[in-house]
């Protein structure tokens, strides 16, 4: 009997033990830059309550964490076991309702990956992914490969819309979930082709929000901002393949990793899937993608450069170090600082009542919750005394 009540204990401490693993997961050290991660040269799935509580479970508070009991009984051990085993298959339904969705886009100079969102056989992926052109082949999961036409794409943000000619009930199209409503700690799923190896899925967590991709990792010289950080992995090849949620809803594109050797060391990035459902529509209707734009360059305000202005050393905005001629913030007499140093220009606090605490806050917010030509109303301060300055949004100059 004792030697029984040992081994039950053994296989609760083992499930335990994958349960936590699962849930968590390594996050690797953040070294070297950002690399795009294109391989070079329906209805959302209700999915069962077992896995929904793994994710409420990453929420709970510490200190509501109860003691671990001092008696584990076969009830318990049984309990376990059939928890584990739901939270798998829960899995498994998810992948099967998404995988023939996700498909692997091939070049003559590398490949990455895409997801189907209509049934006129529009599937999203990255600019990177196609940006040197040539002939694209699409190859499902069924094992059909067939070629696609490029419609349109947009560098800024780093997606690119390609188009299959075939019937819409041999399409499956997977749902955009909502970018906004994500926290950090929830757990995400990648699908895509990592290495060339097809419909390769991960998992992990949403390990950051509101990440800024620097200009030039999306051929374009804007920063894009609002980016998902996650700890799925993510390798060469999964550009453009889609970061779901447990609903089976996209709810971002992986476009990019943190790593000195082209490969997953737990910090990848995802374009959300808000700024998709943004662009998306203006690439299909043969649009020229336009962004809001302020006009302005530079940056979050440091302690330093407060005190030098006058202000508290925790004063928090961004600093206005440049005007552009003839922008949106000029014609509003936004004001810049010093030729030499950038500073003395207005500090940006708030837009439309939203607090702005750094450069980011600014840019997510504008390209996020805003269009060309709606007015936005700015809180600053101007020579340590606060005002506030209306201007009305310009289109962003194109690349190059």
């Amino acid at each position: 009997m004792k030697q029984k009540s040992v081994r039950q204990l053994f296989i609760l401490f083992i499930m335990t033990a994958m349960l936590a693993l699962a849930a968590c997961g390594g996050l690797a050290e953040q070294t070297a830059q950002t690399q795009p991660v294109a391989q070079t040269a329906g209805e959302a799935l209700v999915l069962p309550t077992a896995v929904s509580a793994i994710e409420e479970t990453n929420f709970t508070p510490t200190d509501q964490v109860a003691p671990a009991p001092v008696q584990v009984t076969e009830q318990q051990v049984a309990q376990a076991k059939l928890d584990l085993f739901a939270q798998e298959q829960a899995f498994v339904a998810l992948y099967e309702q998404v995988n023939g969705a996700v498909v692997n886009v091939q070049l003559s100079n590398g490949e990455g990956s895409g997801f189907v969102i209509d049934q006129e056989g529009h599937i999203v992926t990255n600019n990177h992914v196609v940006a040197d052109g040539g002939p694209i082949q699409v190859n499902f999961a069924n094992g059909r490969s067939v070629p696609a036409t490029l419609i349109g794409t947009d560098p800024d943000s780093d997606v690119a819309v390609i188009k299959v000619d075939m019937p819409a009930n041999e399409l499956t199209v997977v749902p955009l979930g909502d970018s906004d409503s994500l926290k950090v700690g929830q757990i995400v799923i990648a699908i895509g082709s990592p290495f060339g190896l097809d419909n390769t899925m991960t998992t992990g967590i949403v390990s950051g929000l509101s990440r800024t991709l620097p200009g030039g990792a999306s051929a374009s010289r804007y920063q894009v901002p609002d980016v998902i950080q996650t700890d799925a992995a993510i390798n060469p090849g999964n550009s453009g393949g889609p970061l779901l949620d447990l609903n089976g809803r996209v709810i971002g594109i992986n476009t990019a990793i943190e790593s000195p050797v082209r490969a997953s060391s737990g910090v990848g990035f995802a374009v959300p899937v808000n700024v998709v459902k943004a662009v998306v529509p203006q690439i299909i209707n043969g649009e020229q993608v336009q962004h809001p734009w302020l006009g302005i360059a530079g940056g979050t305000i440091t302690p330093a450069a407060a005190e030098q202005m006058g202000l508290n050393s925790e004063q928090r905005g961004v600093v206005v170090s440049t005007v552009t001629a003839g922008g949106p913030a000029a014609q509003a007499g936004l004001r810049g600082g010093d030729a030499n140093t950038g500073l003395g220009g207005d500090v940006i606090v708030g837009i439309d009542g939203q607090v702005v605490n750094e450069f980011d806050d600014l840019l997510g917010y504008i390209i996020q919750h805003t269009t060309v030509g709606q007015t936005v109303t700015l809180q600053i301060l101007r020579g340590g005394q606060p005002q506030t300055v209306q201007i009305t949004l310009g289109a962003r100059p194109a690349s190059g």
